[in-house]
C-alpha cells in the first residue's frame, strides 16, 4: 500500500510573547505514516497536542521542525514543513480538507453557498455545484429551510453539519477531521459514518481526532494514543502499545 503522508519528527512550539517569551510545547517528536485510503484516529487528554498536529499537516500552524513528506497530486513529493504558502493554498483548495468544531465562513453567505463555493473554486460548473451540494446537505439531514440562511444563526450540532458537508463534498485526498461527532445526535453520527465509509471506498485518506471512542472503533484503521507527548500505536493486544515501524 502507497504512502500519502510520512511524519518524522514533528515538533510545534509556541512562543508566549506576553510572558517574556515563554515557550509552550504543543507536539513533539510525532512520527507516523499514513497510507493511501486508510483511516487513523488519534485519542489522548485535551491538551494534548493533538489538534496541534492537525493543524500543523493542514499548515493552519508552522511546524518548527521536523518533515511532513506529501504525496501532492500536483507538486508530487512535498515537504508540508517547508512548502510555500501558495502551495499550501494550492494544495488545501483542491487536495487536504479539514473540519473543526467551529464554523468559519464569510458573513452573508447562506448555507448552500458554502457548500457549493467549495466545488466551484475547485472547477466545478455552478448548475453542478448547486446539485452536488444540495444532495450531501440532504445527507447530513440540515433542513431544507436552513439552505437559505446564514449559519451564524445555526446550532452547534447544525454548523459541524455544515462543516462536514463543505469539506466532505469536495472528496479530498486526505482529509483532517478534529472531533467530527462532537455535539451530534446518534441519527447524524449514522449519516457522518456512511459518508466516512464512502468516502474511504473512493480513495479518501482521513486522519481523526476523537473523544466518542466506540463510534472511532467503527470507521478507523489503526489508532494512535498520544500520551506525554508521544505517540504511541494502539493494537488489540497492548491499547497503548509502541507505534510500529513504518
Amino acid at each position: 500500500m502507497n504512502k500519502l503522508l510520512v511524519v518524522e519528527n514533528l515538533k510545534k512550539t509556541f512562543i508566549m510573547h506576553q510572558f517574556n517569551q515563554k515557550q509552550i510545547v504543543g507536539c513533539n517528536g510525532i512520527s507516523f505514516a499514513l497510507h493511501q485510503g486508510e483511516f487513523l484516529g488519534f485519542t489522548g487528554k485535551s491538551g494534548a497536542g493533538k489538534s496541534t498536529i492537525l493543524k500543523s499537516i493542514y499548515r493552519t500552524y508552522l511546524p518548527t521542525g521536523g518533515k511532513m513528506l506529501y504525496h501532492s497530486e500536483r507538486f508530487g513529493s512535498i515537504d508540508l514543513v517547508q512548502a510555500a504558502e501558495r502551495e499550501m493554498l494550492a494544495i488545501r483548495k483542491k487536495e487536504i480538507g479539514y473540519v473543526s468544531q467551529f464554523l468559519n465562513v464569510m458573513p452573508r453567505v447562506t448555507a448552500l453557498e458554502v457548500v457549493a463555493d467549495a466545488l466551484i473554486e475547485m472547477g466545478e460548473t455552478s448548475e453542478r455545484a448547486l446539485e452536488q451540494s444540495k444532495e450531501i446537505l440532504h445527507h447530513f439531514k440540515l433542513p431544507e429551510p436552513l439552505w437559505a440562511s446564514f449559519p451564524r444563526t445555526f446550532s452547534g450540532g447544525e454548523k459541524l453539519r455544515l462543516n462536514l458537508a463543505q469539506a466532505m463534498v469536495k472528496r479530498p485526498k486526505l482529509l483532517l477531521l478534529d472531533e467530527p461527532t462532537a455535539s451530534l445526535d446518534q441519527a447524524s453520527k449514522e449519516s457522518v459514518k456512511e459518508m466516512i465509509i464512502e468516502l474511504k471506498e473512493k480513495g479518501t485518506s482521513m486522519i481523526g481526532i476523537f473523544h466518542d471512542i466506540d463510534f472511532m472503533e467503527t470507521v478507523v484503521d489503526r489508532t494512535y494514543h498520544l500520551q506525554d507527548g508521544i505517540l504511541h500505536e494502539s493494537t488489540p493486544s497492548s491499547p497503548l502499545g509502541v507505534a510500529n515501524e513504518y
